[in-house]
């Protein structure tokens, strides 16, 4: 059986992280994205084949590098046309039946074999927010409708964008037309698939969606347990609770709930609450977390539970007080009060 990871995307909700890398390769509990799901396809899939674009050659040097035995090609999406157009793209590459990934989730063994046990099948979950994500109707457990983003609400059940399909889907792909977002949605092609053929809806066990930096916290906090994970030749000498500390770190200050990425130095009586820091960061002040706090994505106010800051890659803090919901772009120098994104 053959697998197909779309990894073309440029990810703009979760900017800044993804200003100066692909998604499916930033972290969560010091794992990549790409590499759960490598993982989840492990002696499943004769081949599997990655389509890139965004970031593309950082993509390919880490599978050179981590992966060199497993059969694994790529295919370039020159055009940011959605994912209708992205798997289009592999018309005369697959053979038969094959599983569908989005590069940016994180997907379980145990749902990959579950989906790969029917022809046509989508992998779904219920979620508290259904109007940010493809909501599914379904009866008897095949799919009868995928609403995306309804304004109202119509189920609390969504798709996790994993499928098995086969050949035919590139025909319904064919037949599209560009959504108000003028991409080619393959959520369309599925309708069309689901008329004439039972599409399955399997539940998941256990799927993570990254659609905002802050899902990168919860993924990384449910697949952690509670423990703290801290990579290679990094030093802890301050206090760490609940965390996840990159490679070749050093922390002084007092850290809970958070992120660390690779490179990253915490200087002594800092505190650093539910936030993300991105790599290669010298960090020293204050970001205390607040509740139901709201950060501005694509111009507009995202509600996110508990949230301290997203600082990306590069950036050299000294001595600040950012406050809760600020989102930092990478190689930025900051000193003081930050109250608001730093672009």
């Amino acid at each position: 059986m053959q697998a197909v990871i779309l990894a073309a995307g440029s990810s703009t909700r979760t900017y800044p992280l993804t200003l100066t890398i692909p998604k499916p390769l930033l972290k969560v509990s010091n794992k990549t994205i790409l590499e759960y799901n490598l993982e989840a396809l492990k002696d499943l899939a004769e081949e599997i084949i990655i389509v890139v674009g965004y970031k593309k050659g950082m993509i390919k040097k880490f599978i050179k590098k981590n992966y060199p035995d497993l059969n694994i090609r790529f295919i370039e999406q020159r055009e940011q046309l959605g994912t209708g157009h992205a798997v289009s793209l592999l018309k005369d590459k697959i053979k038969n039946k094959f599983i569908l990934l989005m590069g940016d989730n994180i997907y379980s063994r145990k749902d990959v074999n579950k989906i790969a046990k029917h022809q046509y099948s989508i992998l779904v979950k219920k979620v508290k927010n259904p109007e940010l994500f493809g909501v599914v109707k379904e009866k008897n457990d095949i799919l009868t409708d995928i609403i995306e983003k309804p304004k109202k609400f119509v189920s609390d059940i969504v798709s996790c964008a994993l499928y098995s399909f086969d050949e035919k889907i590139f025909g319904l792909l064919e037949d599209i037309k560009k959504s108000e977002r003028s991409e080619y949605e393959l959520t369309d092609a599925i309708k069309k698939l689901s008329v004439k053929n039972d599409v399955y809806c399997v539940k998941s066990s256990s799927c993570f969606q990254i659609s905002y930096p802050w899902d990168l916290l919860a993924a990384d906090k449910e697949i952690r347990k509670g423990r703290n994970v801290i990579g290679k030749n990094s030093k802890i000498k301050g206090n760490i609770k609940n965390c996840s500390i990159g490679n070749n770190c050093l922390i002084n200050g007092n850290i809970k709930n958070s992120i660390i990425m690779d490179t990253s130095v915490i200087d002594g009586n800092s505190i650093i609450e539910d936030s993300i820091i991105g790599r290669n960061v010298h960090f020293s002040g204050k970001i205390i977390a607040k509740n139901n706090i709201y950060s501005t994505v694509k111009n507009e106010k995202i509600k996110v539970d508990r949230l301290g800051a997203v600082i990306a890659d590069n950036v050299k803090a000294d001595n600040v007080v950012i406050d809760a919901g600020c989102k930092i772009w990478p190689n930025k120098k900051l000193r003081g009060k930050i109250r608001h994104d730093i672009h």
